[in-house]
C-alpha cells in the first residue's frame, strides 16, 4: 500500500492542487488562501489567468495521467471541479461521477496527505426545513446532482480506510456574497467563512474522515457547524444582518427547489 507522505498535517500545506478553480469558490479560495501557501496549483477545463504563487494547467478531470502529474507536484488538493447544478445524468457522469474517481485515485497514486471535496447540502435535501442535522444522518439527495456528491462522500470514506488518505467532504451551502432569498438566512455562506472553513479543513491534524457543513454562524443555522469547528473553522459572518433584504416562503425541504419534479429537465 502506498501511504501517504505524512501521516499526519498538523500545519498548512505548502502546495495545494485546487480543481474548478476558474469557479466562483475557486475564485474566492485563490484569493484567500494564497497568503498561506508556498504554492497554488490551479486546474480547471476553462483557463484561468494564474496570479503570483500560482501555476495554472488547463485540464479536463477526465485525464487522469494529467491530474496524477498535477497531484504529484502538492501536498493536499480542494477538489471543487463538478457539474454545480442539477443537468441530465449524462452531463454529470463525466466531471461528476469519472472526474471524482480520476481525482481520488490521483491523490492515492501520488501519495497525497489530504483532500477536500466539495460536497453539497444538496446531499441531503430532502430533509425536513426544521430539522437540524449534524452530518451523520443518512443522504436524502435531492436531485441527480445530490446523488453525484454523495458518490463522492463515498469514494472519500473508502480511500480513507483502504488507503489511509485524510479526507474532509464540505457540504456546501449558499455561496453568494448575500443572502438571496429567506432560505439562505439559514444555509449562507460567506465569502470569508469559505476561505476560512477550507483553511481549516486544510490544516487541521488527523481528520481521517469528515463531513461537515459549510455555512456561516447564522443565527437560522439548520446545520450544526461543531464538527467544521471542532476542525478549527471560526465563522463570523452572519445571515441575520440581511433579513430585511429578503423575501419568499421557506421550503418545505432544505434543498429548496432542487426538490422539485421538474429541477433538471424531468417533466
Amino acid at each position: 500500500m502506498l501511504l501517504p507522505r505524512s501521516s499526519q498535517v498538523s500545519r498548512f500545506p505548502p502546495r495545494v492542487l485546487i480543481t474548478g478553480a476558474a469557479g466562483a469558490i475557486g475564485s474566492c479560495l485563490r484569493e484567500g488562501l494564497r497568503p498561506l501557501v508556498d504554492e497554488l496549483v490551479l486546474t480547471d477545463v476553462r483557463p484561468v489567468a494564474p496570479g503570483a504563487k500560482e501555476r495554472f494547467v488547463q485540464a479536463d478531470l477526465a485525464d487522469r495521467d494529467v491530474l496524477l502529474s498535477l497531484a504529484q507536484e502538492t501536498d493536499a488538493v480542494v477538489h471543487l471541479g463538478a457539474v454545480p447544478t442539477e443537468v441530465p445524468f449524462d452531463q454529470l457522469v463525466g466531471p461528476n461521477l469519472v472526474g471524482g474517481f480520476n481525482l481520488f485515485e490521483a491523490a492515492r497514486l501520488a501519495g497525497v496527505s489530504r483532500v477536500v471535496f466539495a460536497s453539497s447540502n444538496h446531499a441531503t435535501g430532502f430533509y425536513p426545513f426544521e430539522r437540524r442535522l449534524v452530518g451523520d444522518e443518512p443522504p436524502r439527495p435531492d436531485s441527480l446532482y445530490g446523488v453525484s456528491k454523495v458518490y463522492g462522500e463515498a469514494l472519500g470514506r473508502l480511500y480513507v480506510d483502504k488507503f489511509d488518505l485524510q479526507v474532509v467532504c464540505v457540504r456546501i451551502g449558499s455561496f453568494a456574497e448575500r443572502p438571496r432569498q429567506l432560505r439562505e438566512l439559514a444555509t449562507w455562506l460567506s465569502y470569508g467563512d469559505a476561505v476560512r472553513l477550507f483553511a481549516a479543513c486544510l490544516s487541521a491534524p488527523n481528520v481521517g474522515f469528515r463531513v461537515v457543513y459549510g455555512a456561516s454562524a447564522n443565527t437560522r443555522a439548520i446545520w450544526d457547524l461543531t464538527p467544521a469547528r471542532e476542525l478549527g473553522y471560526e465563522p463570523q459572518d452572519d445571515a441575520e444582518r440581511y433579513a430585511g433584504e429578503v423575501g419568499g416562503e421557506l421550503p418545505e425541504f432544505q434543498g429548496g427547489g432542487f426538490t422539485a419534479h421538474d429541477m433538471g429537465g424531468w417533466a
